[in-house]
């Protein structure tokens, strides 16, 4: 049984870093690379001890009363931790989850795979987020290993492990200068070898300025603004270049929206649009990135440091450690909670935009570009979602009359064929 839902408890997610920012890779894009250097200099191991597991594994199963307990793991690499680690956490599950359904989560660059992997992960049930972002030309743009070599077709063999043992997985992909041309492309790549469920990431991050760029810091640090958790305003022309323009991620999404809507609703689940129907719905957003508020997706280091989210694992940002204070009591401490107030701190075009019930001013890390005198930051993405959510109304209103109706949502997709024909 779980234990009884305390009074001021509020939902909280753990993404646990058991390896740091350690990486196999070396992606010109990655954001987390730079704190292997930063916040451990001189080659300081990264490596989750055994007692930091137990305290871990302990604390978040005490602190979350549901029946089913889902955990994250994420790096850097985690297979860099090996199969003996892993089988660790499964059993530490077993003997503080007090007979409850535990889930695991694992996102790997999939490089690492073999088939001692392949059995452990089958016979646990975890989940595998596996990054590809689509065609060789394109993943190898950025994705690459520590000596500039291409990543791709390690990442296929990955692939083919996965589906040797009937592993279940999803595909993340980055969406990025390179790829962001190339909806249909990468679409039917990711759809062709069987991801069943797609995520697509918008790739965003800053220039470093001058300091941190001297320091080693490949982007800029998110820093508070007059107070507020926001990075402060630059042109939209001073982000790395591996990013897509302020509007392309927008082009792409639809452009796969359209794809999608004709042949694979109820086949094919893409996160973006799962999450717009719950906004369609009335349900809220059901990703942190749209949600009104924030700070309940926590940042494990393998130190047991714990950060408010994993786009703030800088000092300023720790809200604890867990061989000093409960997880639980991190978790609903003031950090956490002045990060999620933060989130809400928006412009007047935000406040006033018709799509915000969808997007509520998309993440606090994004809101870089100036919206007037004296108001915080708008998103870099904010034409992107205005684009992609004002595409899709019409399908999305069908859709919930389905729904409401008792009806399933795939019905949508025979007015697209009707109109086709």
């Amino acid at each position: 049984m779980a234990p009884p839902r305390p009074p001021w408890f509020r939902p909280f997610h753990v993404l646990a870093k058991p390896i740091g920012a350690r990486c196999n890779l070396e992606c010109s894009y990655c954001f987390y690379l730079e704190k292997e250097t930063a916040f451990y200099p001189g080659g300081a191991m990264m490596r989750m001890s055994d007692a930091t597991l137990e305290r871990f594994v302990r604390d978040y199963l005490a602190a979350s009363p549901a029946e089913e307990v889902g955990f994250a793991w994420q790096g850097g690499e985690p297979t860099l931790m090996g199969v003996e680690f892993f089988e660790r956490v499964t059993a530490l599950q077993r003997q503080y989850g007090g007979g409850r359904r535990v889930t695991n989560a694992l996102q790997t660059n999939g490089t690492l795979l073999d088939d001692a992997w392949g059995a452990f992960l089958a016979r646990e049930k975890f989940l595998v987020g596996l990054s590809i972002d689509g065609p060789k030309s394109l993943h190898d743009a950025y994705r690459l290993d520590r000596r500039g070599g291409p990543t791709w077709e390690a990442v296929m063999q990955g692939l083919r492990i996965l589906k040797k043992h009937r592993v279940e997985f999803n595909t993340l992909t980055v969406v990025h200068r390179r790829n962001v041309k190339h909806p249909r492309e990468v679409y039917e790549f990711l759809r062709a070898h069987g991801s069943g469920f797609m995520q697509f990431i918008p790739l965003v991050e800053r220039k470093p300025a001058p300091a941190e760029a001297a320091a080693g810091l490949a982007h800029a640090t998110p820093a508070p603004v007059r107070g507020r958790l926001v990075p402060a305003a630059l042109a939209e022309d001073e982000v790395a270049r591996e990013c897509p323009g302020r509007a392309q991620f927008g082009e792409f999404l639809s452009s796969v929206f359209d794809l999608w809507v004709r042949r694979d609703v109820g086949r094919i689940f893409v996160q973006s649009f799962d999450v717009a129907l719950n906004a369609w719905m009335g349900l809220g957003p059901t990703l942190c990135t749209f949600e009104e508020r924030c700070g309940r997706a926590l940042a494990l280091e393998h130190n047991g440091d714990v950060y408010a989210c994993d786009h703030y694992v800088y000092p300023e940002h720790r809200l604890g450690n867990l061989h000093a204070t409960p997880l639980g009591d991190i978790a609903h401490g003031a950090g956490a909670e002045r990060l999620g107030t933060a989130k809400a701190d928006l412009p007047r075009a935000c406040r006033e935009c018709p799509v915000r019930f969808a997007c509520n001013g998309d993440c606090p890390k994004h809101r870089f570009v100036a919206a007037g005198p004296d108001e915080p930051g708008i998103s870099y993405l904010c034409p992107s979602y205005q684009r992609f959510f004002t595409h899709i109304k019409p399908t999305m209103q069908r859709m919930v009359a389905l729904l409401q109706a008792g009806r399933a949502p795939a019905e949508v997709m025979r007015g697209f064929r009707s109109a086709k024909s």
